[in-house]
């Protein structure tokens, strides 16, 4: 798309070109097989660090799981609290942990007015505010709560509204271990060092979200290609950034509506597909090229649901006024609706906002916002369990985790369900806690963490260290 990749900030403290004249061929093949070698260490140590940790939205699996998670199952206002800390702003994304840092988003609306407010689309049912606000990266020190450091990214006067329970900071950070990447939107793509430093930024233009409800997608990492997917209702398109220096790779425009659904990068048989759920199709790109791999028609309109993976296939879900849910393999070719590459389908009971749950082959998930849950078998799209109600909870936007054989719900209005991942509905515990969640459950070792509308909760049982 020309012109709206044109403006870039770049800072470069990113790895300098080996400068060094070598003369002989084998000093040469010794010198790339050393590179290779610590390189593959490297990408190991990496890949350990990411199974311990919760690096991006849907964590470690981009399944919801976290292998090595133990979180209790109990808590309240008063039970299993480690910390809870008060958050400025509203952001309803959900935190990522690396280490000992916890990394967070907040809107933070500002008394100041700007001096030409952004006047309404014609296509909005929303009013942009008048407001400055600041754009905020917040990092925590996971085992105090207290802040290490914080950064504004951005002051600015959004440009369109939100839905009333959408806000400023719905995208969840992200990062590699080594840089930090932050998408507002609209508002810009930043990354950062884990110590705060800003090393690029990108304005990709603004978007214009069906009836002004604001923004949601949150970026994905693989190697070394930054990944955004920006469907809105003018020209939609996807692009894939260079992760160290913000630089377009290669941009693809897309014929569809606006979508909240954050891509899946997956490998598969030496070949990185970036999978993308949306309302028009379900595509799969070459991350290397963007070409198409395969699509999919059959979604439903406003594709918030993030997809899921086995080693095999990518399960996609949407619903609005139509429910759906479909199993694709990677080894698809063209164009595969309505044939018989498609695995299975089910209609009945998907989710909204909620993305669904893949754990030991069991697909969890809830009907549109409603607190009713479904269980399928994911290898053959058979139900297990379901439709059944989840108790005391009303409705939820956060999606489900998982950690230890445990499965964890968490409502708007701060209640939570704990059941038993297995063949059959089986409810562990029931909890509250005294405010509004929206932002799903992120789990690291024995902590569960949770972003509410004005606080950021550590769970963890009180008689561990």
């Amino acid at each position: 798309m020309p012109g709206i990749f044109s403006n870039v900030m770049f800072e470069s403290n990113g790895p300098q070109p080996f400068k060094k004249k070598c003369s002989m061929n084998n000093t040469i093949l010794t010198f790339v097989a050393i590179v290779a070698f610590a390189t593959t260490l490297h990408a190991d140590e990496i890949s350990q660090q990411r199974d311990q940790n919760w690096h991006q939205w849907r964590g470690p699996l981009a399944n919801g799981v976290a292998p090595h998670g133990d979180p209790p199952a109990k808590w309240g206002e008063e039970t299993n609290i480690r910390w809870k800390v008060a958050v400025e702003g509203r952001g309803s994304s959900t935190p990522i942990i690396w280490g000992d840092q916890l990394f967070l988003l907040s809107a933070i609306r500002t008394d100041r007015i700007a001096e030409n407010p952004p006047q309404r689309d014609a296509r909005a049912k929303t009013q942009p505010p008048p407001n400055l606000y600041k754009f905020e990266i917040i990092c925590v020190d996971r085992k105090t709560g207290k802040t290490r450091w914080q950064q504004t990214a951005c002051e600015d006067v959004p440009h369109e509204g939100r839905h009333h329970t959408n806000t400023f900071a719905s995208s969840s950070p992200m990062t590699d271990g080594e840089r930090l990447y932050v998408s507002f939107g609209s508002r810009g793509t930043y990354c950062y060092d884990l110590n705060g430093k800003l090393i690029w930024k990108r304005d990709l233009g603004n978007m214009r979200t069906r009836y002004g409800w604001g923004e949601a997608t949150s970026p994905v990492v693989h190697g070394e290609s930054l990944v955004i997917n920006w469907d809105h209702e003018d020209q939609s398109f996807i692009a894939v950034l260079d992760a160290v220096t913000g630089e377009t790779r290669w941009t693809a425009d897309r014929d569809e509506p606006t979508s909240w659904s954050t891509p899946l990068v997956v490998e598969h048989q030496d070949r990185v597909q970036v999978i993308v759920n949306a309302t028009n199709r379900v595509r799969s790109y070459d991350l290397k090229t963007g070409d198409i791999i395969w699509q999919c028609g059959g979604q439903t309109l406003n594709t918030i649901p993030s997809p899921v993976a086995t080693k095999d296939f990518v399960v996609c879900m949407s619903f609005y006024g139509n429910s759906m849910a479909c199993a694709i393999p990677f080894a698809s070719k063209g164009d595969v609706t309505n044939t018989d590459q498609i695995l299975w389908s089910y209609r009945r009971g998907t989710p909204y906002v909620p993305s669904p749950l893949l754990v030991n082959n069991r697909l969890y998930f809830t009907q549109g916002n409603n607190a009713v849950l479904s269980c399928l078998n994911v290898e053959n799209g058979k139900r297990l369990f379901g439709p059944v109600r989840l108790p005391t909870i009303s409705s939820l936007y956060a999606s489900p985790s998982s950690a230890a054989g445990c499965v964890y719900f968490v409502g708007r209005d701060g209640k939570a369900v704990v059941i038993e991942d297995g063949d059959e509905f089986k409810v562990m515990a029931t909890n509250q806690l005294a405010e509004r969640i929206d932002a799903s459950p992120a789990i690291v070792g024995q902590e569960l963490f949770l972003r509410g509308e004005k606080h950021l909760y550590c769970i963890s049982e009180e008689t561990r260290d």
